[in-house]
């Protein structure tokens, strides 16, 4: 079985991306990637979201999910963090996005998502890159997730700067279930 290559993380006009779904879907397959998961901001999409990501046609395989925001602290005090919500067909995906974003230690990293833990998210995975630049801090054993690769995408020049492959069949929860297994490699395209 060939390595089945996706990217997990990428934004479009429905929040604050500058492609819209059909371009930016075009683009990964120009790449020849096979999966992708659109994970709009959960405070700028709108209302219609969750009814057109169904309506998307591709030869990808396509993931739904939504970027939250998560932040308050132990202290009440407010921080910021995003945290990626990818669906399968039943299983759910959480990831740590981009700790190199907001500049957070390994210790603060661990505790980041110990925190997210007892407010009810259990994270399987933690990004080791921002808009796609390798962040390799971010990949020690400390942290105990899954760690992968994403291109954040935004705009036109961060799609496939990043992605994961996975050994799998095309299957939307044999991708997560790899991904939680750590069965899976990590590309990067460091340009």
């Amino acid at each position: 079985m060939a390595h089945l290559r996706g990217n997990l993380h990428a934004h479009t006009t429905w929040s604050d991306g500058v492609r819209t779904p059909a371009e930016l879907i075009e683009a990964y397959e120009a790449l020849g990637y096979d999966f992708l998961a659109i994970t709009d901001h959960e405070d700028l999409i709108p209302w219609s979201y969750w009814r057109s990501l169904p309506r998307l046609s591709s030869r990808l395989l396509l993931f739904h999910g939504v970027e939250l925001n998560w932040g308050v602290g132990d202290a009440g005090e407010v921080l910021e963090q995003h945290v990626g919500k990818v669906l399968g067909d039943r299983e759910t995906l959480w990831v740590l996005n981009h700790p190199a974003r907001y500049k957070l230690s390994v210790e603060a990293t661990v505790a980041r998502a110990r925190r997210i833990a007892r407010d009810g998210v259990v994270l399987d995975a933690v990004e080791v890159t921002d808009t796609g630049h390798h962040r390799p801090l971010y990949a020690s054993d400390e942290i105990a997730l899954a760690k992968i690769a994403t291109d954040d995408a935004h705009r036109p020049v961060h799609v496939g700067r990043a992605w994961i492959e996975v050994d799998t069949p095309r299957d939307r929860d044999a991708i997560i279930r790899a991904i939680r297994a750590g069965d899976f490699r990590l590309g990067l395209d460091d340009r």
